[in-house]
């Protein structure tokens, strides 16, 4: 099967949607997301045979380019959860009015393009147009369809804008220093440069200034809580449930590969730093008012832990970070889609304001609570494995890595249940809140049978991911 086609597919679906008109474009976008997750079901089938799953094109002669996509299991995994939090979060959005939903949606679409992109790009300079890509339609729904102060929203999003860029322009200088050496940008060729430790550095250093602006990691992460609560919640659930997991990817598929000699000298620093925005951003989370705050706060908690457990070159931190990854993808998607509802009866995130849910809507408090408590990392729930597998990684490279990593258990535990208690319980809130619609409660329902099917069976996706990792972490100690 041709992997391209999942690609076609969903720009084709873009220029569709946008000339089927705002009454259609959002049943449009979701025709077309579902048959992006279709085709994918069927490529994943393809693989598992043991299908070869790749294309590559000569694209430009000179500097010579070639259009080169690859599906390996880790590919293959976040391509997965790509396509199919895309039609959620369209789906999810229908409870919602927008002007000119023609762009919006189109925007969706284009932006899972870029995404996908990304992740199967195995040609550097196409891999690092489709990470630019990803980039422009979230800037736009950001913008446009924002909350807030108009004012203020273009300041956020503007900054998120030349961070982002900024940081990416040192990948490219990277990416061109590297084809320079090898003479190719594929990945397998730059894989085999023979690079002296200095070289590593700087090359390590200019993919972890775009890396660590996107996941983020402090403390590179200051666009992320403001733009998080300026975007629509649709472009929040993009943000944290897919984009940043384009930087959390790039680590393992090429810095960690490419400069394995800086990731080893460097490691002690980058786990320091990604386990200091685990507490960083636990405790700033305890002191939010508003939900959408709060929340983007816990994600950059979530990502810390991920982000050290990459940088610990092991087996089990490499398989537990892309556990984590796909979770952390499902529950906070969850998550902004429960505060979304929430907000659409009482139109407001002051956590202050609400209150008494859990007496008007039981269904919809216990749904919640479902995915309060996945991200807390509860046994039995998806984020369980991934965290304990991380947490066991950091433990093999430094005890007080792991311990103080498990803060994220101890103070989310706190924060989410707190949250949890201000905004379902107590006495009845005198605004009326209505139960949860079809819509919402089937992408509800989807997300946490996700989480608690994977929570106690993870296996299909550790067997398809372990034997990519297990290629990466050869390529890294190799040197």
């Amino acid at each position: 099967m041709n992997v391209s086609l999942i690609l076609i597919i969903l720009l084709i679906g873009a220029f569709v949607t946008y000339f089927a008109g705002d009454k259609l474009a959002s049943k449009v976008a979701l025709f077309f997301s579902l048959a992006a997750l279709g085709c994918s079901v069927v490529l994943l089938n393809h693989f598992l045979d043991g299908e070869n799953i790749s294309l590559i094109n000569a694209w430009i002669t000179q500097p010579k380019i070639s259009f080169a996509l690859n599906a390996d299991g880790l590919a293959m995994a976040m391509l997965l959860l790509t396509v199919a939090l895309t039609p959620i979060i369209i789906f999810s959005s229908f409870g919602n009015d927008y002007k000119n939903a023609k762009s919006f949606y189109a925007l969706i679409l284009f932006m899972a393009f870029a995404m996908t992109g990304t992740f199967l790009a195995s040609d550097g300079l196409l891999y690092y147009i489709f990470w630019e890509l990803a980039l422009i339609p979230i800037y736009f729904i950001a913008l446009i369809w924002g909350n807030g102060d108009a004012e203020e929203r273009k300041k956020a999003v503007i900054k998120f804008f030349i961070y982002t860029f900024a940081g990416s322009l040192f990948m490219l200088v990277s990416l061109i220093y590297l084809y320079q050496k090898a003479g190719s940008f594929l990945i397998e060729d730059l894989y085999q440069l023979d690079l002296s430790q200095t070289e590593q550095i700087w090359i390590f250093l200019g993919f972890f200034l775009a890396y660590a602006i996107k996941i983020p990691i402090i403390p590179f992460h200051t666009w992320q809580a403001n733009v998080y609560q300026k975007a629509p919640t649709v472009g929040t659930m993009l943000l944290s449930g897919i984009m940043l997991k384009m930087g959390l990817y790039s680590v393992i598929r090429w810095q960690l590969p490419i400069a394995p000699l800086a990731a080893k000298e460097l490691m002690n620093i980058i786990i320091a730093l990604g386990i200091a925005g685990v507490i960083y951003g636990s405790i700033v989370a305890l002191r939010q008012k508003d939900l959408k705050k709060l929340l983007a706060y816990s994600s950059l908690a979530h990502v810390g832990l991920i982000a050290a457990g990459t940088y610990t070159l092991t087996l089990d931190g490499l398989r537990g970070a892309v556990l984590q990854m796909i979770a952390h993808g499902f529950v906070v998607v969850g998550l902004f889609l429960a505060a979304e509802i929430i907000f659409r009866r009482f139109q407001t995130r002051n956590i202050s304001e609400m209150g008494g849910i859990r007496i008007q809507s039981p269904k919809f408090a216990s749904m919640f609570l479902i995915l309060v408590l996945a991200s807390v990392a509860l046994p039995g729930t998806f984020n369980f494995v991934g965290e304990f597998t991380v947490l066991y990684s950091l433990s093999q490279i430094n005890i007080w890595f792991a311990l103080l990593g498990g803060t994220t258990i101890i103070l989310g535990a706190y924060y989410m249940l707190k949250m949890f208690q201000n905004v379902m319980l107590g006495e009845a809130n005198t605004k009326t809140f209505a139960d949860v619609t079809l819509n919402e409660g089937i992408s509800l329902v989807v997300i946490i049978t996700i989480l608690i099917f994977f929570g106690f069976y993870p296996k299909p996706i550790t067997d398809l991911i372990s034997p990519s990792l297990e290629i990466i972490l050869n390529a890294i100690n190799k040197n």
